[in-house]
C-alpha cells in the first residue's frame, strides 16, 4: 500500500543559478518548458512596462523643466521612450504562449533589456539629481522608487533582467543621495532595492514551482493513460488470428480460456470449431455463427459481431471484430481480429430490458409490453385474416380494501390476483398489469368467440373467490371489457379504447360482469362527454333545482320532514336523471360545489317551514373529506336562520371506508353544531357495527331494495329489516324505510317496527311551492321526532 507522500509529486529542486539562466542543471528537471513559461509571463506584462516607462519619463521631464536645457531634457525623454518601446517589441515578438520549450540563450537575452533600461534611467539621478534643489531631488527619488517597483512587478518572471535593472538603477540613486549628503536615505534605498530583489526572486521561484508541477501532472496523466490502456489490453479484449484456411494460427491465452480449450492445442483448429464446441459435429450453428462463417468465407471485415456460445453448459456472449490480411502481392493470408466476452454486459442489458417491460410488483408484463404484444397480434390477425382480442380487467371493491387495510395489504392482494390470473392463461394469451388495480389480457387468436367468453367467465369466477391475508378474509370481484381486433380497432390504441368503453359499461352495471365492445358505446361515451360539459355550466345557468319528498310517521302518516332531491333540466337535453348526472359529477369533481349549493338552497327553503319539520340533505364522501365542510354547514345555517336540529345530513357507509381522510372527525364537528345525522342505504355496502357505535346517528335508513324484496315474502330481507330495527332501537335511533309504494308495503313496514317511511305511496318529490304548502298545512297533534 503506497503512503501519502509517495502519491504526491516531489517538490522540484530550484537551483538559483538555473533560475537566473546562468546554466542548465544536470538534474532530471526539464527547464525548457519552464523557461518558455518565464518568457510568456514577461510578454504578458510588456505593455504595462512600456506604459510605466513613458509615464515616468514624462513626469521627470515635467519635474526638471526650466532647470535643465529642454534640448537635453527632451533628448533624454525620447531616448527613454525608444529604449522602452524596443524592450516591449522584443517581449511581444517572443511568442512562447504555445511554445513547448525555450533555450538558455532566450532567457539570457533578456539581460540586455534590463541593462538598457537601467542605463537610461540612471542618467537623471547621476546627471541631474546631484545638482538639483533638495525638493526636486526628493521628488526624483520618489519617482525612481516607483519606477523600480513597477519594473520589479512587470519583469519579475525574468529575474536576470530584473536584478540587472534594480542593481544598476539602485546604485545610481544611492550615489545621488550620498552626494546630496543624505546617507540615511541612501541606506534606506539600498534596503529597498534588496527587498525588491528578494521579492523578484521569490516570485520567479513560485512561477517555476507552478510550471514544474503542471509538467509533472501532465507526465503523470500520460503515464496513467498508458497504464490504463495496458490494463484494458490485458484484462479486456483478446487477440486471434487465422490463416487462409480459417484455422487459428495465433490466439491469446485469454481466448483459449474463454472457450475452455488448451492454449497450445487451439492453434491449428478451425475458428468455427473452437467457437461452436459441441455443435461442430452436428452442424447446428446459431445465427451468429452462420453469419461469422459467411463473413470468413467472403473475406469481409466485420465489427462487434454478436455470437452466442455454449461453454461447459453455460451460455456466453462474445463480440468479435476482424479484418482480412493480405501480403505485398495481394495474396489472402487470413484474418486478424479481437474478441471479448460480453456476457455480463448482455445480462445487465437483459435485466434493464426486463425492468422496462415487466411490472415490478407482480412480475407480469407491464403496459409497454402489453401494447407491443397487442400491436403484434393485430398485425398477425390482419396478415392471416383472423381475429385477436384484448381484455381489460378492473378489480371491484379493491379500493375499499386498499383504503381500509393499507397499501401493503393491497399490494399483497394484487400479488395473489396476478397468480390466479397467470394460472388461467395458455400459450394463446398473455396476461399483464396496466397499473393500479387494472390488468389486461392479449388474446393472440380470438377466432373462437365462445372461448374468449369462457375465459372472461373464468377470470370473474376465479377472482371473486375469497382471499386470506393477515387473518382477513377478503372478497373482491372483477369487471371486464372485451374488444376484438381488427373489427373493433385496427391499431393497438383503438382496440384499447374500445375495450375501455366496454369495461366502463361493465362497471356502470354494478361490476362482476363482462361486456363486449359495441359501436354504440362510442356514442354513449360522446354523450357522456357532452353531458359533462353541460353539467359544468348547469349551476351557473340556473338549470338545477330542488324537489322535496315527504317523510312521514309510519304509525299515523303525520309529516316529519322532507328529503331534498337535486334535479336537472337542460334546455336542449331535457330532464336528466340523477342516476346519470350524480355519478358524472363525482367523476368530474363537481359534486362538492353542487353539494354546497344544494345544502344552502335546502336550508333557505326549510327555514320557511313551520317548526319542527326537518329537511334531509344527502352529502357525498368527497364533501366530508374536505375539512372546510364544517364552515359551509355553519354558514348555510347562519344565513338561512334554520335551527341546526331541523337539518339532517344523510351519508352512506362509503364515508367510513377511507382511512386517514378525516371524514369521521368532520362529521363529529358537524354534529357538535347540533345537526342531525342519518345513515343512508344501510346494509347495501360494508356494514359495520363499529362506526354505528362510534358515530352519533339519529336515523338509519333501510334501502328500498330490502323493502321491495320483503314485500314479496322473501325471508332474508325480512330478517335484515328486523335486525336493523332492533339495532336502531338498542342504539336509540329511528328507522326510515325508503321506497314504500303500496299499502301492503306500508303495513309490512309498520309490522316490522320502522318508525318513519318515505316513498311514492305517501308522495312523490314535490316542487318547492307544493312542498311549502304541504309543510304549512295544519297537522293536528304533530309531535317532534
Amino acid at each position: 500500500m503506497s503512503t501519502g507522500a509517495s502519491s504526491q509529486f516531489p517538490k522540484p529542486r530550484i537551483d538559483v543559478r538555473a533560475l537566473l539562466g546562468l546554466y542548465d542543471p544536470p538534474d532530471t528537471t526539464d527547464w525548457g518548458p519552464i523557461r518558455a513559461a518565464q518568457l510568456h509571463a514577461g510578454r504578458q506584462l510588456a505593455m504595462f512596462l512600456l506604459a510605466a516607462n513613458l509615464v515616468g519619463a514624462a513626469l521627470i521631464v515635467m519635474l526638471f523643466d526650466g532647470q535643465v536645457p529642454r534640448t537635453l531634457l527632451f533628448g533624454w525623454g525620447i531616448v527613454t521612450g525608444i529604449v522602452g518601446t524596443t524592450v516591449a517589441i522584443r517581449r511581444l515578438a517572443s511568442r512562447h504562449r504555445d511554445a513547448i520549450s525555450a533555450t538558455l540563450h532566450d532567457v539570457r537575452d533578456t539581460v540586455i533589456e534590463g541593462v538598457g533600461l537601467a542605463c537610461v534611467w540612471s542618467i537623471p539621478p547621476l546627471a541631474l539629481g546631484a545638482h538639483a534643489p533638495i525638493g526636486v531631488a526628493m521628488a526624483l527619488w520618489i519617482l525612481l522608487s516607483v519606477m523600480m517597483t513597477a519594473s520589479a512587478v512587470s519583469m519579475a518572471a525574468l529575474p536576470t533582467a530584473t536584478l540587472s535593472f534594480l542593481g544598476i538603477l539602485g546604485t545610481a540613486v544611492t550615489a545621488m543621495l550620498i552626494r546630496l549628503g543624505s546617507p540615511l536615505l541612501a541606506a534606506a534605498t539600498v534596503l529597498f532595492v534588496v527587498l525588491l530583489m528578494i521579492g523578484c526572486l521569490q516570485r520567479a521561484r513560485a512561477l517555476v514551482v507552478i510550471r514544474a508541477g503542471e509538467i509533472g501532472l501532465a507526465e503523470r496523466d500520460q503515464t496513467v493513460s498508458l497504464l490504463l490502456r495496458e490494463f484494458e489490453e490485458e484484462d479486456g479484449d483478446w487477440l486471434w488470428e487465422t490463416d487462409a484456411a480459417r484455422r487459428i494460427v495465433r490466439a491469446s491465452p485469454r481466448f483459449a480460456r474463454s472457450v475452455h480449450l488448451d492454449p497450445v492445442k487451439i492453434n491449428g483448429m478451425p475458428l468455427l470449431q473452437a467457437l461452436a464446441a459441441e455443435r461442430w459435429e452436428s452442424g447446428d450453428f446459431t445465427a451468429g455463427l452462420r453469419t461469422l462463417a459467411e463473413k470468413l468465407k467472403g473475406r469481409e471485415p466485420f465489427r462487434d459481431l454478436m455470437l452466442q456460445i455454449q461453454v461447459k453448459d453455460q451460455l456466453h456472449w462474445f463480440a468479435l471484430s476482424a479484418s482480412p490480411r493480405y501480403d505485398d502481392r495481394g495474396a489472402f493470408l487470413g484474418f486478424r481480429g479481437v474478441g471479448r466476452d460480453i456476457t455480463a454486459e448482455r445480462e445487465s442489458a437483459d435485466q434493464i430490458n426486463r425492468m422496462a417491460r415487466f411490472d415490478a410488483l407482480t412480475g407480469l408484463p407491464n403496459r409497454l409490453q402489453l401494447h407491443e404484444q397487442l400491436a403484434h397480434a393485430i398485425a398477425e390477425a390482419d396478415k392471416w385474416n383472423t381475429r385477436c382480442g384484448f381484455m381489460m380487467i378492473d378489480l371491484d371493491r379493491f379500493k375499499a380494501v386498499n383504503d381500509s387495510l393499507g397499501h401493503p395489504v393491497g399490494d399483497r392482494l394484487l400479488g395473489q390476483v396476478s397468480e390466479r390470473l397467470a394460472r388461467l392463461m395458455t400459450d394463446n394469451e398473455l396476461i399483464g398489469r396496466l397499473g393500479g388495480d387494472e390488468f389486461a389480457v392479449v388474446v393472440r387468436d380470438a377466432s373462437d368467440s365462445e372461448r374468449v367468453e369462457r375465459l372472461a367467465h373464468a377470470i370473474i369466477d376465479t377472482l371473486s373467490k375469497p382471499y386470506e391475508l393477515d387473518a382477513h378474509t377478503l372478497f373482491i370481484g372483477a369487471s371486464i371489457g372485451i374488444a376484438i381486433g381488427p373489427r373493433d380497432g385496427r391499431t393497438a390504441e383503438m382496440l384499447i379504447r374500445s375495450a375501455d368503453l366496454a369495461l366502463y359499461r361493465s362497471k356502470d352495471g354494478g361490476g362482476g360482469a363482462f361486456n363486449t365492445y359495441e359501436p354504440q358505446l362510442h356514442i354513449a361515451a360522446e354523450e357522456r362527454r357532452v353531458l359533462e360539459m353541460a353539467l359544468r355550466q348547469a349551476l351557473e345557468k340556473g338549470e338545477m333545482h330542488l324537489e322535496y319528498q315527504p317523510v312521514v310517521s309510519a304509525g299515523d302518516g303525520r309529516l316529519k320532514g322532507f328529503e331534498a332531491l337535486l334535479r336537472w333540466t337542460h334546455p336542449e337535453l331535457g330532464v336528466i336523471s340523477p342516476a346519470k348526472f350524480v355519478p358524472l359529477a363525482e367523476d368530474a369533481r363537481l359534486i362538492v360545489p353542487m353539494g354546497e349549493w344544494v345544502l344552502r338552497s335546502a336550508c333557505a327553503e326549510a327555514a320557511k317551514w313551520p317548526h319542527p319539520i326537518r329537511v334531509a340533505v344527502n352529502v357525498s364522501p368527497e364533501q366530508l373529506h374536505n375539512p372546510a365542510f364544517v364552515s359551509v354547514v355553519a354558514s348555510a345555517l347562519a344565513n338561512s336562520g334554520l335551527p341546526p336540529d331541523r337539518l339532517e345530513l344523510e351519508v352512506t357507509e362509503g364515508v367510513f371506508m377511507r382511512e386517514g381522510t378525516g371524514a369521521v372527525q368532520v362529521l363529529e364537528r358537524v354534529l357538535d353544531l347540533g345537526v342531525r345525522l342519518s345513515l343512508d342505504d344501510f346494509g347495501t355496502g360494508y356494514s359495520s357495527l363499529g362506526y354505528l357505535a362510534r358515530t352519533r346517528f339519529s336515523t338509519i335508513k333501510v334501502d328500498r331494495s330490502f323493502v321491495q324484496a320483503a314485500s314479496k315474502g322473501q325471508a332474508e330481507p325480512i330478517a335484515i329489516i328486523r335486525a336493523v330495527v332492533a339495532l336502531a332501537q338498542s342504539l336509540g335511533m329511528a328507522t326510515t324505510a325508503e321506497g314504500v309504494e303500496t299499502e301492503q308495503e306500508h303495513q309490512m313496514i309498520q309490522e316490522l317496527g320502522c318508525t318513519k317511511v318515505q316513498g311514492y305511496y305517501f308522495g312523490r318529490p314535490l316542487p318547492v311551492a307544493e312542498a311549502r304548502a304541504l309543510a304549512n298545512r295544519k297537522w293536528d297533534d304533530q309531535a317532534a321526532a
